[in-house]
C-alpha cells in the first residue's frame, strides 16, 4: 500500500480508504451478513487499508468497530460522522456530543481519529461553525476525537460553495468532497485551499454509478451533448471514454481510469471506495495503487470535462436529495 500524510494531521494513511457507506454499505444493503462484512473489512486491512470511513447514517459503525478490534485498533484511522439535522430540525451542540458518544459506543472505542459534520449544505454552515464546533473542540480536548472534519453534500452543493468558504475559517483539519474525472471543479475551488492550509482530503464519488453503469454513462453523455456542455460526437461514440483504455500505460477499463485519475490529482490524499465484494475490493485497491494515467489522457480529460459541475453526483440508495 502506498502511504501518505493526511494533510497536517500527522496521520500517515494508505491512499486507498474503505468507504463503509454508499449503496453497498459493506454489503449489508445487499444481504451480506455481519460476519461477511467484517471479513470484508479485515481483507481491506490485510491489503494495507488503514483508513476506515463510516457514519451514524450508514449503519456500519458496529461492523467497523468489530473488525478494527480484531485487526489491531491502534494501527487504524477511523473516521465517522454526525448529521446535524433530525426530522428537519437542526441539532444542538448537546445533540452532537450525544451522537459522538453513541458512535464511540457502536465502534467500541474510546476515540476516533476524525469526527466529521456530515453532508453540510452552504445554508447550514454558519450553524455548524458558530453553535456546534465549540462543543466538539471541548470533546477533542478530552481525547474523544483527534481531528475535526466536515463533509460536503455533493448533489446539493456542486460548486463546493460550503468548503470554498469554510476552509478560510481555519477550523477544519480534514474534509471530504465529491470528485471524479467528469466532475473536476475542486481542482480550482478546493484543492488550492487544502494544499495551502494543510487540510487532509478524502475523496468520495470517484466511481459510483456514473462509471460502473455503462447505460447510465451513455445517458449522461447524451444529455450533456444536448445541452452543449461537451462535444456532440461524444454522445454518438460507442465508447465515449474509450480513449483511456489502451496498452501504452492506459487504463484497463473506465473504472480503472477513474480511480487512477483521482488518486494522482494534486490535492488528493485518500481515495475512498465502497464495496460489498472481496474481489471488487481487491480490484479497486489495485487500480488506486497503479501509476498515473498518461499525461495526454489526463490533458484530454481536463480539456473535455474541466468545466462541468454536478455531473454524476447521485445519492446512494435510501438517501434523499435536499
Amino acid at each position: 500500500m502506498r502511504r501518505t500524510m493526511l494533510g497536517n494531521t500527522g496521520l500517515e494513511v494508505g491512499v486507498a480508504g474503505l468507504g463503509c457507506g454508499g449503496s453497498s454499505r459493506l454489503g449489508t444493503a445487499t444481504g451480506r451478513s455481519a460476519a461477511e462484512s467484517i471479513a470484508l473489512v479485515r481483507r481491506a486491512i490485510d491489503l494495507g487499508v488503514t483508513l476506515l470511513d463510516t457514519a451514524e447514517a450508514y449503519g456500519t459503525e458496529e461492523i467497523v468497530g468489530q473488525a478494527a478490534a480484531a485487526a489491531g485498533r491502534d494501527s487504524l484511522v477511523i473516521s465517522t460522522k454526525s448529521r446535524i439535522r433530525r426530522e428537519g430540525r437542526l441539532l444542538s451542540a448537546e445533540d452532537i456530543v450525544a451522537n459522538l458518544e453513541a458512535s464511540l459506543r457502536r465502534l467500541a472505542t474510546d476515540r476516533v481519529e476524525v469526527f466529521h459534520f456530515h453532508g453540510i449544505p452552504p445554508a447550514d454552515y454558519a450553524h455548524v461553525r458558530d453553535n456546534l464546533v465549540p462543543a466538539l473542540l471541548r470533546e477533542k480536548e478530552k481525547g474523544k476525537l483527534r481531528h475535526l472534519g466536515i463533509t460536503e453534500t455533493g448533489p446539493n452543493d456542486p460548486r463546493h460553495e460550503m468548503l470554498s468558504a469554510g476552509l478560510h475559517d481555519g477550523i477544519w483539519e480534514v474534509v471530504m468532497l465529491a470528485f471524479h474525472m467528469m466532475n473536476q471543479n475542486a481542482r480550482h475551488s478546493v484543492f488550492p485551499l487544502t494544499l495551502e492550509k494543510g487540510v487532509g482530503t478524502l475523496l468520495m464519488f470517484v466511481v459510483r454509478r456514473i462509471f460502473s453503469d455503462p447505460d447510465y454513462l451513455r445517458e449522461i453523455f447524451t444529455t450533456l451533448a444536448a445541452e452543449g456542455r461537451i462535444p456532440a460526437d461524444l454522445a454518438t461514440a460507442a465508447e465515449p471514454l474509450g480513449f483511456l483504455v489502451h496498452e501504452a500505460g492506459g487504463a484497463d477499463d473506465v473504472i480503472d481510469a477513474a480511480y487512477r485519475y483521482a488518486a494522482h490529482t494534486a490535492g488528493t490524499d485518500v481515495v475512498l471506495f465502497g464495496t460489498g465484494s472481496i474481489a471488487h475490493l481487491e480490484r479497486n485497491i489495485a487500480s488506486i495503487l497503479k501509476p498515473a494515467l498518461p499525461a495526454r489522457d489526463v490533458a484530454r480529460l481536463e480539456d473535455l470535462f474541466g468545466a462541468l459541475e454536478g455531473v454524476g453526483l447521485d445519492l446512494p440508495r435510501g438517501f434523499k436529495k435536499a
